[in-house]
């Protein structure tokens, strides 16, 4: 039986674990919280006290953490897994973090002669509830045809990026596209209002029309109007604003690494901080509506 560790079991980590579990995979798990490691003890992963552990005989071992530091630390801090990790392993690195921190990371890999891939997901909670998320995957090639079938497990779209960073690279670019899109569609919606059009009206114009895009027409901001969307539910999220933030915070980041400049990046960037310091940061990021109309 193949092992995996997985480490980080928040909410997008303890669905991953579960699929991995249940396509017959022996999975060591470590987090912080010890509460997050007994929730996947409950369905069959094994505890492990350090990230150190998660590594020992592992097969493939996964990180899914909230920021370049935290994935550095449990590579090489006290206990870091890099102190256990055999060259047969496979490390994969799901969580969101700066090009930077994750080229880094590659480059120790490959001095240390472990197989790495980046690759983050898209697709939320709900996405890694039902296992369909989309995974944006940087690395060898040959490492990424090693990885895929575990992917797969996780994933319905698993796409191959190109070199280390890359599927990092991928993911900070659409979420860029992203929270620009939302913002633009709750302008639109507010000046469509203001102006005596209602919101039924302009969303069968606008979703036929030029303007149509996902953040109107499978994320609309104004409730009522699509089935999926989180306004119909008071905003409670699918991707939190928080998230959103930490992910437009990222671009930036990139946009100063590559030197090119991304005005609308960098204004969205500090409309979701305004929005996030207002209270609102555990709301979905479609609620930024609710500032706009302010």
């Amino acid at each position: 039986m193949k092992r995996i560790g997985f480490i980080g079991l928040g909410h997008m980590g303890k669905p991953m674990v579960k699929h991995l579990v249940e396509a017959g995979f022996q999975v060591q798990v470590f987090d912080i919280m010890p509460q997050a490691i007994h929730s996947c003890v409950e369905f069959g992963a094994i505890p492990c006290d350090t990230p150190s552990d998660v590594a020992k005989n592992a097969d493939v071992v996964f990180t899914m953490l909230q920021t370049g530091e935290q994935v550095s630390k449990v590579c090489h801090g006290e206990h870091g897994f890099f102190s256990t990790l055999n060259q047969d392993t496979l490390y994969i690195d799901s969580s969101s973090i700066d090009i930077a921190t994750s080229r880094a990371l590659h480059a120790e890999c490959e001095k240390r002669g472990i197989a790495m891939l980046d690759a983050p997901v898209s697709g939320g909670v709900t996405g890694a509830e039902n296992a369909s998320l989309t995974i944006m995957v940087g690395g060898a090639e040959k490492d990424f045809e090693r990885g895929k079938k575990y992917l797969e497990i996780l994933g319905k779209r698993i796409i191959y990026t190109g070199a280390a960073g890359n599927g990092q690279a991928a993911k900070i670019c659409n979420n860029m596209v992203l929270g620009i899109s939302m913002i633009a569609v709750s302008e639109a919606f507010v000046l469509a209002e203001k102006l005596g059009l209602s919101p039924e009206k302009f969303f069968e114009v606008a979703s036929n029309a030029s303007g149509q895009c996902w953040s109107l027409t499978s994320y609309c901001p104004v409730a009522g109007l699509v089935p999926t969307s989180p306004a119909n539910n008071n905003y409670q999220p699918g991707f939190t604003a928080q998230m959103m933030l930490k992910d437009l915070q990222l671009s930036q980041n990139a946009a100063q690494y590559a030197n090119v400049p991304t005005p609308l990046g960098a204004e969205a960037t500090e409309l979701y901080m305004l929005f996030n310091n207002a209270g609102n940061a555990q709301l979905d990021f479609s609620g930024i509506i609710k500032l706009l109309k302010s």
